[in-house]
Formats: C-alpha cells, sequence, structure tokens
C-alpha cells in the first residue's frame, strides 16, 4: 500500500518544479544575454572617428582585466575583408587595460569596423563594434552577427545549469548541515538520504553540463561545439575551466562525506562513538563546503572590482548561509511530508540555524550589494539595482513566512504534554497513523509471507479499496489531532516556494552587470557587450524658413538617432505652417564642430517622399557642439540657409 502521505508530497513538489521551470524560463528570457561585466571604456581611433590616415594599430580600454585570444579583436574592411594582422598587442600598463591589434599597409580609404569579442575577469563573456573611416566615410558591407555572445540556445542551457548547481550545492549543503545540527535521527531516513544524495548528482551533473558549454557559450554559440576536444581543452587552462575543475573534484570528497554521514554514523549506536564521528563530519563537511563555495567566489563578481580580498571570503559566507538555510529548509520539508516522525526539538533547533543564517546573509548582502552598486542611482537606475530590489522584497517575504513558521514550531513546543509527550511517543504516535509504512524510510513495510491461496481479483479489489478508505480516515485523523505541525508543513512548502523563486533571481543576478560597473563605463564614455556606445537621447529639432517666394514658408523637423557619435540616422520633415507636407526640389544639410576644427561634412539626403528626406550612416566622429545647417530651396532662384546647434555627447 502506498504511504498515504506521498501523494501530498508528489503534488507539492510537482507545484515547486512547475513554478521553478516557469519562473526560471521568464527571467531567463527576460535577461539581456550575458550582460557585460566588464566594459569598454574607450578605443583608439574612437568610435566614429574619420582620421586623415591609416593607423598602425587600433587600441581598446577595459574597465577590468580580460582574456584575449588570437580572433578577439577583428578590423574589417568596407568590403568584409580582414584589415588586421591577427596579432594581439598587451598595451597595459598599471591599472590600465588595453589591448590592441597591428593593422596592415596600404589600407584604403573608407569606414572599417572593429569587433571585438572577449571574456571579462568575472568569467562572462563580452562583445562590441564600432567604426571609424579613413580619409572619409563610405559605405561598408560588414555584417555583424546578431546574436549576442552567451546567448541563443547555449546561454539558455548554461543558465539553466548555473541555476541548478547553485540548488544542488544548497541541499547537498543543507541537508547534510540540518542531519548533523538538528535532526542526527535523519540519518537513517531514506527520503533524507535521497534527498541529500539528489543535491550531490544534481550539482555534479550541473558542473559537468557547464564545463562542457562553456566553450560554445564564450565562443562560437553554437551547441555542436560541446563535443570540440579542443575547445575544451583551451576551457580547462581558463580560470572558469579551473574553477568547474575543482568543484568536481571537490565532490569527490563531498561523495565521501555523504556515504560516511548515512552508513557508518548512521548505524552509530554508541553516543561516544556517534558524537567523536559527527564531529569530524562537520568539521570536513564545513571545509569541503566551503571549497565547493570557493570555486564560484574565485572565478565570478568576487574576484574582480573593488576589494577583491575582503569579497571572496565574504562571498562564501554568503554561500554558506544560504545553503544552510534553503538547503536546510527542503530537508525539513521533506522530513515533515515523507517522515512525519521528525521531532520537534529538531524543528526548533533548525528554527534556531535558520534565524542565524539570516542574520549571516543581511550582514554580507549589504556589503555585497554596496560592492556592486555603489550608489542610490545605481540601485534604482540599473537592472542589476533593480533585481537586487526583487531580491530584496523575496528575502523579505521569505524572513516573513519563516516568522511564520517559528509561530507554528513555538506553538508545537508549547503544547501540553498530553499531546504528545517525548520525541520517541511522538515517533510513535505518527507511525501509527498509517501502520503499514515504516517510521524512518516511510515506505511500505513487507507483507507477511507464507503460503496462501491465490486471491480473488474482485475481492483483493475491494479489499484494496478499504484499505484506501481506512488510511485515508486514519491520515485525516491525525492531521485534525495534530494542527501545528499542518500549519507548520503548510508555512514551510510556502517557504520552499519563494526560496525557489529567490533562488532564480539570485541566478540572473550572477550573469548581469553590476550597476557600479556600468555607471562607471557611461561615465567614461564606453560601451557595453552587444552595443556599440552608450547612446545619448535621439535629436529633435524645428527650423523655420522662410525663402521670400511662393510657398516660402514653413519648418524643417531635423531627426538624428541616435544621436551620438558614430552612425546616426538622418531624418528631414519639410512641412509647411499648417503641418503639411512641402515639397521642395532641394535641400541640403552640413555638419560642423568648430571647436575642435571639423566640417563641414555634408550631408545628401535621398527624397523619400513629398516633404520626407532621409540619410542613413551620417558619421559625427566627435562629442560636442555641432552647428547644423540646412539650406532649403522652394523654387529656381528662392532658397535661405538655417541652423541651430545640437549637443552630440
Amino acid at each position: 500500500m502506498t504511504t498515504p502521505t506521498a501523494p501530498r508530497l508528489g503534488t507539492a513538489l510537482t507545484r515547486l518544479l512547475v513554478l521553478a521551470a516557469a519562473l526560471l524560463g521568464v527571467l531567463l528570457a527576460g535577461a539581456a544575454p550575458a550582460s557585460a561585466h566588464a566594459a569598454l571604456t574607450g578605443s583608439d581611433p574612437k568610435d566614429g572617428a574619420v582620421v586623415a590616415t591609416a593607423p598602425e594599430e587600433v587600441g581598446l580600454t577595459f574597465s577590468e582585466q580580460v582574456a584575449m585570444s588570437a580572433d578577439s579583436i577583428r578590423v574589417l574592411d568596407p568590403s568584409g575583408r580582414r584589415a588586421d594582422t591577427g596579432e594581439i598587442i598587451d598595451l597595459c600598463s598599471g591599472a590600465v587595460v588595453k589591448y590592441g591589434v597591428a593593422l596592415r599597409a596600404g589600407l584604403p580609404d573608407g569606414t572599417y569596423t572593429v569587433a571585438w569579442q572577449t571574456v571579462s575577469a568575472d568569467s562572462h563573456p563580452i562583445a562590441g563594434a564600432f567604426t571609424f573611416s579613413i580619409g572619409a566615410p563610405s559605405a561598408t558591407s560588414v555584417a555583424l552577427p546578431e546574436q549576442a555572445p552567451g546567448g541563443g540556445i547555449v546561454g539558455a542551457l548554461y543558465g539553466i545549469a548555473r541555476y541548478l548547481s547553485y540548488a544542488g550545492f544548497a541541499v547537498l549543503v543543507g541537508g547534510g548541515a540540518f542531519v548533523l545540527l538538528c535532526w542526527p535521527r535523519g540519518a537513517s531516513v531514506r527520503p533524507v538520504q535521497q534527498t541529500v544524495v539528489r543535491g550531490w548528482l544534481t550539482l555534479t551533473g550541473a558542473t559537468l553540463a557547464m564545463l562542457l558549454l562553456r566553450g560554445p557559450y564564450t565562443g562560437s554559440g553554437e551547441l555542436a561545439d560541446v563535443f570540440d576536444l579542443a575547445g575544451l581543452q583551451a576551457v580547462l587552462q581558463t580560470k572558469t575551466g579551473a574553477a568547474l575543475t575543482s568543484r568536481l573534484l571537490l565532490l569527490g570528497a563531498a561523495a565521501l562525506f555523504v556515504a560516511v554521514l548515512f552508513g557508518a554514523y548512521a548505524r552509530r549506536t554508541d553516543p561516544k562513538e556517534r558524537k567523536d564521528l559527527a564531529f569530524g563530519l562537520g568539521l570536513g563537511g564545513t571545509v569541503v563546503a566551503a571549497g565547493i563555495a570557493g570555486t564560484w567566489a574565485l572565478a565570478e563578481h568576487a574576484s574582480t572590482g573593488i576589494q577583491p580580498g575582503i569579497a571572496m571570503p565574504v562571498d562564501i559566507l554568503h554561500l554558506l548561509a544560504v545553503a544552510a538555510w534553503l538547503g536546510g529548509l527542503t530537508t525539513l520539508l521533506v522530513a515533515l511530508y515523507r517522515a512525519p516522525s521528525v521531532e520537534r526539538a529538531a524543528v526548533e533547533r533548525f528554527s534556531r540555524v535558520a534565524f542565524s543564517s539570516v542574520a549571516v546573509l543581511v550582514a554580507t548582502g549589504l556589503y555585497q550589494s554596496w560592492r556592486q552598486v555603489g550608489s542610490w542611482s545605481a540601485l534604482t537606475g540599473t537592472r542589476y539595482g533593480q533585481l537586487l530590489l526583487v531580491k530584496i522584497g523575496l528575502m523579505g517575504v521569505l524572513v516573513g513566512i519563516a516568522w511564520i513558521s517559528r509561530r507554528w514550531t513555538r506553538r508545537l513546543a508549547e503544547r501540553p504534554a498530553g499531546a504528545g509527550t517525548t520525541p520517541q511517543a511522538e515517533a510513535d504516535s505518527a507511525t501509527a497513523a498509517d501502520s503499514e509504512t515504516d517510521p524512518d524510510t516511510g515506505e511500505e513495510e513487507p507483507e507477511e509471507q507464507g503460503p496462501r491461496e491465490a486471491p480473488d481479483p474482485e475481492r483483493a479489489a475491494q479489499l484494496a479499496r478499504q484499505r484506501a478508505a481506512m488510511a485515508t480516515a486514519r491520515r485525516k485523523k491525525a492531521r485534525d489531532a495534530d494542527p501545528e505541525r499542518t500549519g507548520l508543513r503548510r508555512s514551510v512548502l510556502t517557504e520552499a516556494a519563494v526560496a525557489v523563486v529567490l533562488l532564480a533571481v539570485t541566478t540572473v543576478l550572477t550573469s548581469t552587470e553590476p550597476g557600479r560597473t556600468e555607471q562607471e563605463a557611461a561615465r567614461a564614455g564606453g560601451t557595453t557587450a552587444g552595443s556599440a556606445a552608450v547612446p545619448d537621447r535621439p535629436v529633435d529639432i524645428r527650423l523655420p524658413f522662410d525663402t521670400g517666394g511662393v510657398d516660402g514658408q514653413g519648418v524643417v523637423r531635423i531627426g538624428l538617432d541616435p544621436g551620438r557619435t558614430g552612425a546616426n540616422a538622418l531624418h528631414l520633415f519639410v512641412e509647411r505652417p499648417d503641418g503639411k507636407p512641402l515639397d521642395v526640389p532641394e535641400i541640403k544639410v552640413n555638419l560642423t564642430l568648430e571647436e575642435k576644427g571639423v566640417g563641414p561634412l555634408p550631408v545628401a539626403p535621398d527624397r523619400i517622399q513629398a516633404g520626407h528626406w532621409s540619410a542613413s550612416g551620417v558619421q559625427l566622429p566627435l562629442p560636442g557642439e555641432w552647428r547644423v545647417q540646412v539650406t532649403v530651396r522652394t523654387s529656381e532662384i528662392d532658397q535661405t540657409t538655417i541652423e541651430k546647434n545640437i549637443k552630440i555627447g
């Protein structure tokens, strides 16, 4: 006969898995693929610059250290052919992170495209592109990939593996800690054993998947490259590859820890031997858990930016506190549903562990938030800051539900002795709720063996229905008699559901550019992954004109998008005073930056329709106060020139 509590657990776990999958899909779909954590803060030549002669090399300056390969910087001529030698030049000096590539001799005039892709120091792929011109701007046939680095199916799979690795770590470490610190008898309970082992399997499988996906994730983006052994060998030589390999080795030690915990420790009956073994397991398990947490700290956010020497130990503490709380919560949930004989004292001890974990999370989280965000404007004005606010809100909800769970725990502890005397009596009472289930494993006890006649199928079905009805009645009676434990089950289940959401938000947060980095890059005028520059607002100005002839009055409306240095799209609309389109024989535009001696740069827009002209690829090589001059001719002899200054960032 099936354990009466199993269907309820299956329903609960199914809801959690569906919620996790749905939320993770939404977050991964809404997140920019592999947002940059390093940023391009400058280039030589600058984006959109027009130089008189071809430079000897192109240099890129980054906000933090990056890993460069032979194809990290490519310079393409107007026809799309390589214009560089392919030799990366290290131009770093002190705190300045700069790399370049030499150009070939004898390059013709025209617009050149610089496409770059690399990996930031915190393991995330970044890429971008910009243009500069030799002599004068020209048309270009260069077509860059639309997919951002770390995007596509490979990016989605890598993100899922990252999520599962965090979840597996929490269940493995938190489950082991729950058994050692809160419920030693749980070491012999089959559902608890299965939960911790599944955490180990999940973390191991996710780590292997990330190791195989790492090459295409930071490179080609092609799923087939998962089987490229040369690419895998290159990954193993990187910081992230070393961290993932170290994690696998530490998981081997963790497997030994789990085997001893659920083997020798579970079978010990002598209190002194059990206490000594528990001390050794606790000490060794803490070292292994800290080592596994360190594989994240050494390869991701904490290892770069300001104060890495402090940030990495803080990050390890943060991860261990998360695991102790959320992993212990998962194990408690399983114990409450699959092994209802869990003692009140175990729940009370976990309540204290969870409270300590939350205190550590608050302290380490405040430091990490300051380090990664740095200002109130970054907290509200960057994607990282906004995700952090969501995480803080979820933490608040989780703490509120945990407070409710603590109230149920307190009511369990304060229940009169007549309702449940000793922990063992409580266990026996829970076992009596279904006499055909084992109190420790929650599994069916084998039926007595012996010679018997072949059962009548109809009679057997009738008996099965009767046993099911009796089991349901016993289960309802037991739960009605123990409202405190029922309330605790529900609050812990709700707590676990919110934890699933919180873990998904945290996963996306780890692949999002920190707010401090984003704002520093914006102030430096640099770029982030997937974009050519930090844009200003599109320019939109109106210039009244009067040529003096018939239909000589009107307004020229000019739109310049995105209104920054580099290539822009120019749109001109000529309108009568009543707002209707006015088709004029000719219109010309000149752009001049007097303070730098640039221009006038002529623009010859094409007629699109009556009253509408446009020009693409209008190059503004430098920021500053540009003068826009527009010449409007309304007849053979009637024309006028109007002008206005615009600010280009």
